[in-house]
């Protein structure tokens, strides 16, 4: 008996889901990993298993480790780029966007910390598998914030600063909260950083920042 169109398509749509469902567990899994051990010590044997695979099933979603790698440090940069453009923050003053940059930043250490951490490495060792994304990506929407900024210094609104140096800072400052949790931790004296943690580190960083371009 011949299936219909609309039979094929509600059959097929379960798969789908149950794929998408898998890959999401893989990449979170790989995640995890590859910020404890960097792309040369992550084994995708651990990887498979902690999702309850075997490594050749794993294989099926992923062909390789650098497939599956590239994937990881897709998705986190995807989330900043499209997030975190200085341009897309609410409001309309630099007050109001720095705010709401840098503390949308903060809760990406927050939420993402793993997936920080992964670009960090990556960065360390010279981004060889990150050049040409961050080239297409990352560079014309950081070319469009410091025009944006330059357009406030020439307006008035805030002091003649560098503009990626202001930046530069911005995201040295926040991604530490991720990169280097293990220390602030040993620091502050607590086993994990709490979410009370990450708002402390949004008002002073933005009180910092505000001060240090001038605006009041």
């Amino acid at each position: 008996m011949k299936q219909s169109s609309h039979q094929v398509a509600t059959d097929s749509k379960p798969k789908r889901l149950s794929r998408e469902v898998m890959e999401h567990r893989i990449l979170s899994a790989a995640e995890e990993i590859f910020a404890q051990h960097g792309y040369q010590g992550a084994v995708l044997e651990t990887i498979a298993e902690s999702v309850g695979l075997s490594k050749q099933n794993m294989l099926y979603y992923f062909p390789s480790k650098t497939v599956l790698y590239q994937s990881v440090l897709q998705n986190i940069l995807d989330l900043w780029v499209s997030k975190m453009a200085l341009l897309e923050q609410q409001g309309s003053d630099p007050k109001i966007m720095l705010t709401n940059y840098i503390r949308g930043k903060i809760d990406l250490s927050r939420l993402h910390p793993n997936g920080s951490k992964v670009f960090a490495n990556e960065v360390i060792n010279g981004a060889p598998r990150l050049k040409d994304y961050l080239h297409i990506n990352l560079l014309p929407q950081l070319e469009a914030d410091v025009q944006l900024v330059r357009q406030w210094i020439a307006e008035g609104k805030m002091d003649s600063i560098d503009p990626y140096h202001l930046f530069f800072v911005i995201w040295s400052a926040t991604q530490t909260y991720a990169d280097f949790s293990s220390q602030i931790q040993l620091v502050l004296g607590k086993p994990k950083l709490e979410e009370k943690d990450f708002d402390n580190a949004s008002e002073f960083l933005i009180h910092l920042v505000l001060k240090g371009v001038g605006i009041t």
